[in-house]
């Protein structure tokens, strides 16, 4: 039987995918150009059951997350750059009373209010922990709307598996660009007890949900014990997708939407004759750096191509741990990289080994 697909923007499959991974509640705020998710929810919670509510600020909203998932529930916020910052505080939080929640940011230009046109800008905040505090997020990276809607799915099962707030991290072009998709039923997999949520203490010990440790010695501990975790992200969870031939010189490294228009530019140079490839990483953190740092050792050069003025690329430096030289390209401000000038750029690298 032919699979059915339906026509969505990328924020619809998101919100879809969230809902078929078992999200009850949405907590969000308007902001350009995540505004269809808040819409999709506020139809799709009462009619399965959950709810949503829209907050009167982002600080509300991430506070309301912390509530419902102290709880035990599913749940998800979405938000774009700027309002992202401003749920910081609450993320740092959640992360450090160790709860289980869905963000999503499709991020827009910057810095400040920017603009509403798509960027990549926010993966320093992302990836780094952009509140407060030793803490990390599993950060994913889709480049289609396929992977929206999947990728979501996964970052429920993977916030519940590691008590962790997992990032979706997209842009104004995947938040509003329109693909077929198809949703396939998460598969079933053995995830930890919620043992730990505040549904009532008849007959067991009360639980109590906090981030607060006023001895240092408890402080200490409990950082210690969330990076092991962390540690334990980067040995099980690291995601990336290569295609890297044997002989190649070039590779290009791009997330998201980058790395689509990277494909353009890979097949346009292979016609052309050129030895080139792509390694996209699908998470940011734990980011790929073994997949990085075994191509570093291979090819002759390396060309990251991102939507910001160069935030990745240091990512990317510290794999390759000088192996091969790491160029970047970049725009910012709204402004998308075409083909041509990745071909362009990446003809100019190919032609200095040529000397």
């Amino acid at each position: 039987m032919k699979e059915k697909k339906v026509l969505m923007k990328g924020n619809e499959a998101m919100s879809e995918g969230a809902v078929m991974a078992g999200c009850r509640y949405f907590f969000g705020y308007p902001i350009t150009p995540q505004n269809e998710v808040p819409a999709y929810m506020a139809v799709r919670m009462p009619q399965v059951g959950g709810v949503f509510l829209q907050a009167e600020s982002e600080l509300a909203a991430i506070n309301m997350v912390y509530g419902a998932a102290g709880a035990g529930a599913r749940v998800m916020t979405s938000s774009s750059s700027p309002g992202i910052s401003l749920k910081q505080e609450g993320i740092s939080y959640l992360v450090g009373a160790e709860l289980p929640c869905v963000i999503a940011n499709i991020m827009r230009g910057g810095p400040g209010l920017g603009g509403i046109q798509p960027g990549q800008s926010d993966y320093f905040q992302a990836v780094k922990g952009g509140g407060h505090g030793d803490y990390r997020l599993l950060v994913l990276a889709p480049d289609s709307v396929q992977e929206m809607a999947d990728l979501t799915m996964l970052a429920f099962d993977l916030a519940d598996l590691y008590r962790n707030p997992v990032m979706i991290l997209g842009d104004g072009i995947l938040g509003q660009m329109m693909e077929p998709v198809s949703f396939r039923k998460p598969r079933a997999r053995k995830l930890p007890p919620k043992d730990w949520a505040t549904t009532g203490a008849a007959g067991r010990p009360k639980n109590i949900i906090n981030s607060l440790y006023l001895v240092p010695e408890a402080l200490e501990a409990h950082n210690l014990k969330l990076w092991k975790k962390f540690e334990t992200m980067k040995r099980k969870e690291t995601r990336s997708e290569a295609d890297v031939p044997p002989d190649c010189d070039l590779l290009l490294t791009a997330f998201g939407t980058t790395a689509r228009i990277c494909r353009g530019a890979v097949d346009e140079l292979r016609r052309q004759g050129y030895k080139v490839g792509l390694l996209r990483p699908i998470t940011l953190f734990p980011f790929p750096e073994k997949e990085i740092g075994d191509s570093a050792s291979r090819v002759r050069a390396i060309m990251t191509v991102e939507m910001n003025m160069g935030q990745m690329v240091e990512d990317v430096r510290l794999a390759a741990a000088g192996r091969c030289p790491v160029h970047f390209y970049g725009r910012v401000g709204g402004m998308v990289p075409s083909v041509e000038e990745i071909v362009h750029e990446a003809r100019k690298i190919l032609r200095g080994m040529e000397i």
